[in-house]
C-alpha cells in the first residue's frame, strides 16, 4: 500500500508506459468503466496521455482527446488499486487542464460515474446531448450507445 508521504510525479507518457497503460485501462475496462484501447492505439496516441508516477512505477493515467476548436475530453482517467484517494486523480485532470489552456481550448468535458471526484475539481453536470462532437466520435461505437448511463461534466477555463 502506497503512503500518503510519497511523491507523485506527474509528467508526459513514453513509448516505455504503453503496457502499464494497457494494464491499467484494461482492468477498467473488464468492469465496464472505460472503454478498452489497444496497445497500438495507445501507441498512436501516446502523446496525448499523462501518467502519475510513484517510485518509478505508473498508477495513472489520464489523456486528452480534442473534440473541436473550442473543446476537449478528459479520457482513460484511472488511478491503479492501493493509490486511490491520495489526489492523484485530481493531480491528473490539473495537468490536463493546463494542457488544455496551453492549446487554447476554452472547455474540458467528461463523461464519468465519478460526478462528485469532478464536481471536487471545478466541474459542472451538463446534458451529455449538448456534445454532438462526442456523440458522432465515439458514442455510435460504443455498446451501451442506447442505454449510456455515464454523466457528462464541463469546465469552462478562463
Amino acid at each position: 500500500m502506497a503512503s500518503v508521504c510519497k511523491e507523485v510525479l506527474c509528467r508526459n507518457a513514453v513509448p516505455e508506459d504503453v503496457e502499464p497503460l494497457y494494464q491499467m485501462i484494461s482492468g477498467y475496462a473488464e468492469r465496464g468503466i472505460m472503454l478498452p484501447r489497444s496497445r497500438e492505439v495507445l501507441r498512436r496516441q501516446l502523446d496525448t496521455f499523462i501518467v502519475a508516477e510513484v517510485d518509478g512505477e505508473v498508477v495513472g493515467c489520464g489523456s486528452l482527446c480534442k473534440l473541436g476548436a473550442d473543446l476537449v475530453e478528459v479520457r482513460s482517467l484511472g488511478i491503479s488499486e492501493g493509490y486511490k484517494g491520495m489526489g492523484i486523480g485530481s493531480k491528473l485532470v490539473n495537468g490536463l487542464i493546463e494542457e488544455a489552456k496551453r492549446q487554447n481550448i476554452p472547455k474540458i468535458m467528461a463523461l464519468t460515474y465519478e460526478v462528485s471526484f469532478f464536481i471536487k475539481n471545478g466541474f459542472e453536470v451538463v446534458n451529455k446531448e449538448i456534445f454532438p462532437e462526442k456523440v458522432w466520435t465515439d458514442c455510435v461505437h460504443c455498446s451501451k450507445q442506447h442505454a449510456c448511463d455515464e454523466i457528462a461534466v464541463l469546465k469552462k477555463l478562463n
